[in-house]
């Protein structure tokens, strides 16, 4: 599953060289992370924000946004954005960094993933 990499490129222009970013590939797509808590990513063409629970609904009444359903469920706190609302640097970059404030905010280590346990 393909991502859309000068979306890639575009986020990292805005968060680049900053302590405690890091990318990691994740989903078919591409997460971004402030000290292992992901703020954004990229499944598909869509632009993937962690705008936390307190600002979802405020996130859900823009335009090109819905909520983030990756597993069939959306996810409180999670949202896509479509391209049609990623499409400008500046629309970039405002995303990028509301996911990035909103971890910013987050004490604590990231919870490891757990992998479950394969049955012989």
């Amino acid at each position: 599953m393909a991502y859309d990499e000068m979306l890639q490129e575009r986020i990292r222009r805005t968060v680049g060289g900053r302590v405690g970013v890091t990318e990691k590939k994740m989903f078919g797509g591409v997460a971004f992370l402030l000290d292992g808590k992901m703020f954004c990513g990229i499944v598909k063409d869509d632009l993937m924000v962690r705008v936390g629970p307190d600002r979802h609904e405020d996130a859900l009444r823009e335009p090109h946004v819905r909520p983030m359903d990756f597993t069939g469920r959306p996810m409180k706190g999670y949202v896509y954005v479509d391209p049609d609302g990623s499409g400008t640097d500046r629309e970039v970059k405002r995303w990028a960094e509301r996911g990035f404030e909103f971890v910013s905010t987050l004490e604590g280590k990231a919870k490891p993933v757990r992998k479950k346990a394969r049955s012989k």
